[in-house]
């Protein structure tokens, strides 16, 4: 597994969103990390990108009619 050279910090300041937001994925998704500036493995850093993204669709309106 390759390595994403991405910290939880970073994830978040990227995504806007707070650190703790971001750590508690990691909780969530079992991703082990020791500080925020843990680095992350590239399937790790995808999957919390992913679910980031997924929250941020959510939170759009709908548009249809």
């Amino acid at each position: 597994m390759g390595f994403a050279d991405l910290s939880i910090a970073e994830i978040a300041r990227d995504y806007n969103v707070p650190v703790e937001d971001v750590l508690r994925l990691c909780d969530q998704l079992a991703i082990a990390y020791k500080t925020p500036q843990t680095r992350l493995a590239l399937e790790d850093a995808k999957a919390i990108m992913s679910e980031l993204v997924a929250r941020t669709d959510d939170d759009r309106p709908s548009t249809s009619a």
